[in-house]
Parts: C-alpha cells; structure tokens; sequence
C-alpha cells in the first residue's frame, strides 16, 4: 500500500514487526554495541566527549551517565567514529547507528524493556530507509548526507514510539525534526561524519520530546510548502509499506561501505607489483569514497586507492587499527595507490565491483544475500575481535532481554 510519507512514518511508528526481521536488528544491535565500545577510543573523540556536561538516566559509551538527547547524540557519535556500522543500500545511509542510540537513550528513561528497545529501534530504521527512498538519489548526491537527514526522522520515530506520542504529537514531531536535520557529504574523511549520526539521534529525540511537551510544528514540514523535501532536492518518491531492514549490509571491512565490493573482489590475491589496477564501481560512489591521496586514517577510509593498495599487500582491511595516520603516508602504499585508476559504470548497482589487475578481472556483488546464521556467526566474530569477550556477554543480554545488563556492558 502506497501513502504520503508522513503517513507512512506514522505507520511504522504504531507496527509489529514481523519476527525474522527482529532477528536481524537484534545483530544489529550487537554490532552498534561493537563499534560504539571500540569506538570511544578513536582519535580525540574522548576529548569531546569530556567537554559535554550533562545529568540523567541515560548510559554513554564513554562511561557516563546524562541527559537522553545528550547521551543519544554521544553515543550515535561515537558508534559511527569507526564508520565500521551497518550500511543499508536502498538509500545509502547507515540507519542502526541513529536510531539504536536514540532508542537506548530513551528507552532508559522511560524504563523500557530492551525488546520494546530493539522493536523501536526497528521501525526506526525502517523509517529512516523509508524516508531516504521518499528523497531519492538526488538528496544524496546532491550533498546531503542520509545518515543524518533520513535518520533523524528514524530517530523522531523511535523516541514518538517509546514514549507513546500519539498521532498529532508525531506530525508536530516530524515537522519539528524538518526544520532540524541536516548533515553534508563535505564532512566524509573528518569527526564531522560520525558526528552528523549523533545530531540526528539528538535531533529525533529532541523533536519527539518537545512536541509532547506541546510544541507545535508546520502542518507538515515534510511536503508541504517550502518543507523538507522540497528544499533538500528530494524527489518525493511513492514509497510502500515494507520490511526492509532484513537487507541490512553489515560491515566486515573498517572502511566506507562503498569500498566493500572491490575490496571482496580482491580477496585472497597479492598484487603488490601490479602495474595497473583499474577499480570499476557506480559513479554515485565517485562522490563518496575516491579521496585519490588521504594523509590519515579517517582519509584512507575514503579512498578507493588506499584500500586496494593496502589489500595488495595483505594489510588486513577489516582490522580497525590498520587505518592509521602512518598507513595513509606509508611509502609503498603511496607509490602503488598512485597507480590505482577509479571510474563509473552506470551499469553497475551500488552494491557490484569490478576490479582489474593488469589486465585480469575480478567482480563481487554486496546484494548477495547471507543466511541468518552466518551473517550472526560474522557479526560476533566481528564483535570479539572488537571488544574481546565481552561481545558474547552484551548479545546474552539481548537474548535474555536484559536491558539493565546490557547497558552496564556498554560502559568502558
């Protein structure tokens, strides 16, 4: 069934999500945990985080505990500071790291269990693909960073769900949140992208608190006159009612997820004396992830060059610690990256790759689907690698629907 996206939001506001769905978010979740774990630790983002000040009930990575907006804004963050999150392709935006930080910080503070967590988290992310598909590519490749802008309105859903808006409170909160989110691809490479995660996680939250608290917003922000969509470049798509997070691409490389497919092609090969590497991908990628000459860490997870230069000598691209500052400068990656030539092939899907090394080819497709027990068996290998065993103890938590424990857990 098709409807204005307003409407849809609220759809996916009130629904029950269908149970093999759930068992996708609930790896989700694991992973966001992960990352956010490990990633508290990345560059000077404890510095930032010891510059924010705040009181309340809600868990932070960085061990403290404060207000909601402020923790789902730290944590979001936080989670994304090693862009090693999950990725979802329909709209080329990363829903979990919003939406999963805004619904932990809520949930706590209206003493949720972690299922009613997990479930608002989930339409959550459905929203935000829904709302990401309703602005179309051209919001994307324009500038505008879906993360951030899609997922603030997944994170207005989440906390509109746990803390039991109803209809009206949720249009004000949606239209709240128009005139609010935002985020630009210009911050890729920078503490800027993960930190357009954590503004919309703090925006979503704040709508829906505001708006119950009788904040009122433009009829509709999202397609009426001069609203969102109109002044984002979207392209106000008919989006249907469906389940699409089961689609969710999680990450076994620390890098772009636009990097994946080539880097999955080259898999198992050597070719630091190729004299030629010629990278095919979907243009909308060029924008994206082909920094030609990163000098840092957070660059090199940006560079199409970089990463196929580090795979040709058998730097393990799905170890966090790989993308240093002295990897983007190291010498011979520099010298074979310079011989590493990126174009686009409208034929390609954003998910394929072609690869070619002095004359032979290689292809991978991201679209192809995992079951459910090797993408769970990946993700907690991925996990331990990330937090050691303390990965096998936060997805207890979520099995056993342990909220409490699984929030202590977070805290390093």
């Amino acid at each position: 069934m098709k409807q204005g996206i307003t409407a849809l939001l609220q759809s996916y506001a009130q629904a029950a999500p269908p149970e093999d769905v759930r068992d996708v978010m609930r790896l989700s979740v694991l992973d966001w945990a992960a990352c956010g774990i490990a990633g508290q630790a990345e560059g000077s983002f404890a510095d930032w985080c010891s510059a924010l000040r705040s009181e309340g009930p809600a868990t932070g990575f960085d061990g403290r505990h404060g207000d909601v907006a402020q923790v789902a804004l730290v944590n979001a963050t936080l989670s994304h500071s090693l862009d090693y999150d999950d990725t979802h392709f329909a709209h080329i935006g990363h829903p979990s790291v919003v939406v999963v930080s805004a619904a932990l910080a809520v949930a706590q503070s209206r003493r949720a269990s972690l299922a009613q967590m997990i479930d608002a988290a989930l339409v959550g992310a459905e929203a935000s693909v829904a709302t990401g598909l309703w602005l179309g590519r051209g919001h994307y490749q324009v500038g505008f960073h879906q993360t951030a802008t899609a997922g603030a309105f997944g994170a207005t859903i989440v906390a509109a769900r746990l803390m039991g808006l109803d209809v009206g409170q949720t249009q004000h909160a949606l239209g709240l949140c128009a005139t609010m989110a935002s985020g630009l691809k210009s911050q890729f490479g920078t503490m800027g992208k993960p930190l357009n995660a954590g503004l919309a996680a703090r925006t979503g939250v704040e709508a829906a608190t505001w708006a119950q608290a009788g904040m009122t917003s433009a009829q509709d922000g999202l397609t009426g006159p001069l609203g969102f969509g109109e002044t984002h470049h979207g392209a106000g798509a008919e989006v249907p009612f469906e389940w699409r997070m089961a689609a969710v691409s999680h990450k076994f490389h620390a890098c772009c997820h636009g990097l994946h497919a080539p880097l999955e092609a080259v898999r198992g090969h050597a070719f630091a004396d190729a004299q030629s590497v010629v990278v095919t991908t979907h243009p909308r990628w060029l924008t994206v992830c082909n920094q030609t000459s990163p000098d840092t860490g957070l660059g090199a997870k940006f560079s199409y060059a970089h990463v196929l230069a580090m795979a040709a000598y058998g730097i393990d691209t799905g170890d966090i610690a790989a993308f240093s500052d002295a990897c983007a400068r190291d010498p011979k990656l520099v010298v074979l990256r310079d011989r590493v030539r990126v174009i686009g092939d409208e034929s390609l899907s954003e998910m394929q790759a072609r690869v070619d090394i002095d004359g032979h080819a290689f292809h991978h497709d991201l679209d192809a689907s995992l079951p459910l027990d090797v993408r769970r068996t990946r993700i907690q290998q991925k996990a331990r690698a990330l937090v050691g065993a303390r990965a096998d103890d936060i997805w207890r938590a979520i099995e056993a629907d342990d909220l409490r424990s699984f929030a202590q857990l977070l805290m390093s």
